[in-house]
């Protein structure tokens, strides 16, 4: 038997429904339900609408009634389409090198960056990885964020990889928020191996993608195309096969040199992410693509390097989604509101330009088609905040936590 819930009111929702996937956007596109109501059925949304109109149609439903008696400005819930937050240790170390003048790559070179983590997740057992999932899941739950990509790529080994998505997938039958599970065993050519950068996607390719598929571990591939990682031509027999076998593919592109954005192009990825280095060709050719442009500003900021160039890229007619880049190393902050406001301010982004960045156009980078919008047969999944007007959201830049999360029709914060 259908169960039928009405929640409001609310004093706005923000639909971000009908809006473009691509290009510029204008705060006056917003599209506001003022005074507004949200009837679910289930899992899924029914109807939306103002409150008395909405509050007669769940009447006649004979729906429970969750009355909202102060106020409460409403949206989707957060996506956040790019973490790596399955891992062990810390790279606290390597934060003061940064901070004292090394580079990204002289850490690297030195034992820290990447593999220091790699060295400490194969340490790390099944259940302490779980645990630290869904710690940091739940965290960025009561931030609002209910939809959270979640990579692979610090084990860089079939055994310490399988064990990573297995974990990720163990914690996501204990999560409340929904984990989507990203493999990049391509994340680098790990030191310990014996063989090349060639030799390596080949084991990797030929053991994993099938056992991915049999077990259901993940639907999307990954790779680092990057100086130090793997190049475009050595990348390229890797999303061969994985295109061939039916997985999604996203590219870390872009990030300290150019030519990962020309692969994601080339493969027709759901997403090219990253992005500091695209220069005017890049933008070009992402814009012309339906490839989404994903900033990850997290990255930036602790990194102390440029910010993904988010302005151009909309006004070159790109899909700019914004992640948090949660990881050990570059991204430790994980706080995917505040990190879309301050690119917002640096990249003088309008409001609905970054609420479409980590709403709609996060499950576009996703591939998801049932999420991301308020509108009747999408999932149930939104995010209210303690204000009237939905302007003080981002104002706040992620100091005003969220009154109430909704995810598949539950109430599973509530403040």
């Amino acid at each position: 038997m259908k169960k039928y819930t009405l929640i409001g009111p609310f004093k706005q929702i923000l639909t971000m429904a009908g809006l473009p996937l691509k290009g510029a956007l204008s705060d006056e596109q917003l599209p506001i339900v003022e005074n507004g109501g949200i009837i679910m059925v289930d899992e899924k949304i029914h109807a939306i609408g103002t409150y008395p109109q909405i509050q007669a149609e769940a009447n006649g439903l004979n729906a429970e009634n969750i009355h909202i008696k102060t106020n409460m400005v409403c949206l989707p819930g957060l996506i956040d389409a790019h973490t790596h937050i399955c891992f062990g240790g810390s790279r606290a170390k390597d934060y003061a090198h940064r901070n004292s003048g090394k580079t990204y790559l002289e850490i690297a070179k030195a034992g820290g960056g990447i593999w220091n983590t790699v060295t400490e997740t194969r340490k790390a057992t099944t259940s302490s990885l779980i645990e630290g999932v869904k710690t940091r899941a739940d965290r960025h739950l009561a931030h609002g964020v209910t939809t959270i990509e979640v990579k692979s790529g610090y084990g860089l080994s079939v055994q310490e990889e399988l064990k990573m998505l297995r974990a990720i997938a163990l914690a996501n039958e204990q999560c409340q928020s929904d984990l989507i599970p990203t493999c990049l065993a391509a994340h680098m050519v790990p030191k310990d191996y014996k063989g090349g950068p060639d030799d390596y996607l080949l084991e990797i390719s030929t053991s994993i993608f099938p056992i991915l598929k049999k077990e259901q571990l993940a639907k999307r591939i990954d790779a680092f195309v990057e100086e130090g990682a793997f190049s475009p031509a050595s990348i390229a027999a890797y999303f061969d096969k994985a295109k061939a076998m039916g997985f999604d593919i996203t590219v870390h592109a872009d990030q300290f040199s150019t030519g990962g954005s020309g692969v994601a192009v080339k493969y027709k990825a759901v997403s090219a992410d990253h992005l500091e280095a695209s220069s005017k060709k890049e933008i070009q050719l992402l814009a012309k693509s339906n490839v989404v442009a994903t900033a990850l500003p997290g990255a930036s900021m602790g990194l102390g390097c440029n910010y993904a160039p988010a302005r151009r890229l909309l006004d070159a007619g790109a899909a700019l989604a914004i992640a948090s880049d949660w990881n050990p190393g570059s991204a430790p902050m994980g706080n995917l509101l505040l990190q879309a406001a301050v690119l917002g301010a640096f990249e003088k982004l309008t409001n609905i330009e970054v609420l479409a960045g980590i709403t709609y156009r996060a499950a576009a980078a996703l591939n998801l088609q049932d999420r991301g919008t308020l509108k009747t047969g999408l999932l149930a999944d939104f995010t209210a905040f303690p204000t009237n007007d939905y302007q003080e959201i981002l104002y706040q830049q992620g100091m005003m936590p969220p009154s109430l999360v909704c995810k598949k029709g539950k109430l599973v914060v509530t403040i």
